[in-house]
């Protein structure tokens, strides 16, 4: 009889260890699937700042494809130094929108729109920018009132901007004698890109330089590609209040194409 407990109590405990292997192992594959997602396709980002308005607002959150420029080690989650520049690059186009690495600290990420390519010659004049010596259309549009930041909201002017390969965007203007509304002539260098946010007097991009701003972005810097708004709240939203994740939702704002 003890004989006979035994032997079922050591089939108990033989039938207990292989599930818990069997839940292991599920979870070590399902790991492996989402990090294989995240570096090869795609990988989500949460807007934290206003320096991308009104195209990106703080608290969307956005949906990135890997895949667009090709990869380099900032592809892989904490940027591993395990092989230098790009493969399968394919270099981007003016006026996307582009997840990178700051270049003095690999760790941070920032999301502005591609402005200059390697060899462009970037000045901005009077709140104006000018690429290799032509001033960037701009179309007026009605102004807006935004928050300001500072516990107050003011008039704001907007500019339908159009690059020269035909891409098409609003940025926000705040004056034309703002800090970086008025510049020296950028060359950007060979194997490295331009950057500045459509927030134009509340973005900190590559018009400052790499010190204190953005400077200019390596190739091997770039993320990838600003696809989709996916989802998006208020800035009163938190994890750990549910009715925010109704109350302060922006569902106009959701499965928004990027363009």
């Amino acid at each position: 009889m003890t004989d006979d407990v035994h032997s079922a109590d050591s089939s108990d405990k033989s039938g207990a260890m292989n599930e818990v292997v069997e839940i292991v192992k599920t979870v070590v594959y399902a790991l492996m699937i989402a990090l294989f997602l995240r570096v090869i396709f795609f990988q989500p980002f949460t807007i934290p700042s206003a320096s991308m308005e009104p195209t990106l607002l703080e608290g969307d959150y956005i949906i990135v494809s890997k895949y667009s420029y090709g990869y380099s080690k900032n592809s892989i989650p904490f940027s591993p130094p395990i092989f230098k520049g790009r493969i399968f690059e394919k270099p981007p186009d003016r006026g996307d929108i582009i997840v990178f690495k700051l270049p003095r600290d690999g760790h941070i990420d920032y999301i502005k729109r591609l402005v200059g390519l390697p060899g462009d010659r970037i000045q901005v004049k009077g709140g104006v920018l000018w690429i290799n010596g032509k001033a960037i259309p701009r179309k007026p549009l009605p102004p807006v009132m935004v928050d300001s930041g500072y516990g107050f909201t003011r008039n704001v002017e907007r500019y339908e901007e159009t690059f020269p390969n035909g891409k098409t965007f609003i940025t926000y203007d705040f004056g034309p004698d703002g800090d970086v509304d008025n510049t020296d002539v950028y060359v950007v260098p060979e194997g490295n890109y331009f950057f500045m946010g459509d927030n134009r007097d509340n973005s900190l991009d590559s018009r400052v330089p790499s010190e204190i701003g953005v400077g200019y972005v390596p190739a091997e810097n770039l993320v990838g590609k600003a696809r989709i708004i996916m989802l998006s709240w208020n800035k009163g939203a938190s994890l750990f209040k549910p009715w925010t994740w109704v109350l302060d939702a922006r569902p106009s704002r959701f499965f928004n194409v990027l363009k």
